[in-house]
Parts: structure tokens; sequence; C-alpha cells
């Protein structure tokens, strides 16, 4: 449905942007991932036509999107990670201000900003002003404005940032609606669970390049673990949990260990690996104060390709 190919933006000497290129399917919903000034929000601006890309091409259903206006952009949505509404104007006609925009009129727009405000879960706050709103209530208001012209991919900029986990959550119930009725969605954020809630392909650039671009099944296998088991040894006197630990990492299945005090992490080609692990412990005689086991997480793929190094 949207074709990203080869999009580069410089300013001055910085190359925010470097060759960036991926595709979005009719109905998936893709997860932009990166650091901070990794080339995110300049690729989410040249997407939409809000920039002008120095090179690189994006077309929607074939149609080139480009500067101005456009037939593509009228199949586009975007929910700017700033919120882009009018404070004092109550939220149904904040909706049927951007509507206009977009053509509707009449009484197809009073039905089509009814419906979006139904969708966000804001009917009963329809002539409010938005500046009596909790900062989720804006960034609902904000997803209904972005949705009044009916498009076909949604695009959001961060739509999480500062708001409380309830609104999180009916943002979410907003968004998987949305899938459910096949619309296609870019997702941008820095919370790794939303993506893993709502991606079903997942683009992860840094430095202004693409350093993947595949389904999370896919990226997880990348890892050289698949699964994490955490015990804490209940006795450390019968044996040092340093002698423990180079016994473990011997065992079938078992990728890396490493621990702290009595507390030992073992990294595990599959999560298969855990039952075995935890009876050689018990045949041994290692009584454990208490055991957890987890699966690797977006957030170890994320930090294996883009670094540990904090940014600004």
């Amino acid at each position: 449905m949207l074709s990203v190919s080869g999009l580069s933006k410089s300013y001055g000497e910085r190359r925010a942007v470097d060759g960036v290129s991926f595709q979005v399917q009719r109905g998936q919903t893709v997860g932009l991932l990166g650091p901070n000034g990794a080339g995110k929000s300049t690729t989410v601006s040249m997407i939409c036509g809000l920039i002008k890309a120095d090179g690189g091409t994006v077309t929607l259903d074939g149609e080139p999107v480009g500067q101005g206006a456009s037939a593509a952009k009228q199949k586009l949505g975007l929910v700017p990670q700033d919120l882009a509404l009018y404070e004092e104007l109550p939220a149904i006609e904040n909706l049927k201000l951007f509507g206009a925009l977009y053509g509707l009129k009449g009484a197809t727009l009073k039905k089509r900003a009814e419906e979006v405000l139904a969708l966000v879960g804001l009917s009963d706050r329809a002539k409010d002003k938005p500046s009596t709103f909790s900062g989720g209530m804006k960034r609902r208001l904000n997803i209904a404005a972005a949705l009044l012209h009916d498009p076909q991919l949604l695009i959001l900029d961060e739509p999480t940032v500062g708001v409380d986990p309830q609104s999180r959550n009916a943002i979410f119930d907003t968004l998987e609606a949305l899938k459910a009725q096949g619309r296609s969605l870019i997702y941008t954020s820095h919370y790794m669970e939303e993506v893993e809630r709502l991606a079903d392909h997942i683009v992860i650039i840094d430095h202004g390049k693409v350093l993947a671009d595949a389904e999370p099944a896919e990226l997880y296998r990348r890892l050289p673990a698949q699964a994490a088991l955490q015990v804490e040894l209940a006795d450390t006197a019968r044996m040092p949990a340093e002698t423990v630990v180079a016994a473990l990492a011997g065992l079938p299945g078992v990728a890396a260990v490493r621990h702290e005090g009595a507390q030992i992490d073992i990294s595990l080609h599959a999560t298969i690996h855990a039952a075995p692990v935890l009876r050689w412990l018990d045949e041994q005689g290692h009584a454990l104060a208490h055991f957890s086991t987890a699966r690797t997480k977006l957030e170890d793929i994320f930090l294996s390709l883009t670094g540990r190094t904090l940014r600004d």
C-alpha cells in the first residue's frame, strides 16, 4: 500500500535520514522504532509530504505523495507528536474545522465528526473545550481529527507521550478497532511494549539508516538467546555461585550465564531448556530461594541493534 524508497534528508553537514526504504501492506501495522535523533520524525514528515526529501520517493497505492495537495494525501492521516488542536474551540468544532480542510461539509461532516468522537470515547465531551481536557483526552481527540476523512493509512508519531495508563489503554483499544477494520497503521514509539502489542511488522532505524525490517518472530530469531531463567540460590555456603555459574555455562541450551551474589541470570536458546536447567540444579542439590522465566523482549533486540550507550 505504502512504498518508501531511498528517502534521504540532510540538515547542513548532518545526515538525518540516509536511504530509508520500507513498505506497508494493506491492513498491516508497522512499528517504526529508533533512539532519540535516529530520524523517525523526519522520515514521517517526508512520508506525509510535510518536508521535502533530498532524495527518494513515497507512493501510496502507486500515487506519489510529494509536496502540496495530492490524491494520495487524501488517503493518509497523521497524528503528530505535538498536539494539533485549538484549545478554546469545542471538541466537535475542532473536528468540523479539520474535516472542512479535507472537503467534508454539511450532514456528512457532522455525522463523521460524531462517529470519530464515539470511536475515541469522547462523545460526552463533544461541546467541551480541549483546554478542559486531560492530556490523554487531548491525544484521543488528536487521533479523531486524523480519522475524519476516513484515511486508509494512519500514521501515529509517539501518540501516548505523557498520558496516564487508562488513556493509554483507551488509545490501544481505538487502534485495535482500526486494525480490525483493516486499516493500515504506522506507529512510532519509545515504548517497546506498545509496539510488541500492536505491530505485525517492525522497522528499526538509527543514524538515519534502516537496521531491521522484519516481522517480530524473525527479529527474535536473530538473538542468540530466546528466553531467560533467573534463579536465586538459597545457600551459597555449600558451593559458591561462581562455581555453579561455571557448571551451568556448559549445559545444553544455555547461551550465557551471569550472576550478582546469589542471583543467577541464565540466557537460553529456547524456553524448553528451562526445565532441564532447573532439574540439573535440583539433582546437584542446589536449593532455590525462587526462580522465574521470561522470553526475549523487543527491547533486547532494539538494544542489540542500536547499542546501550545513553543518547541525548
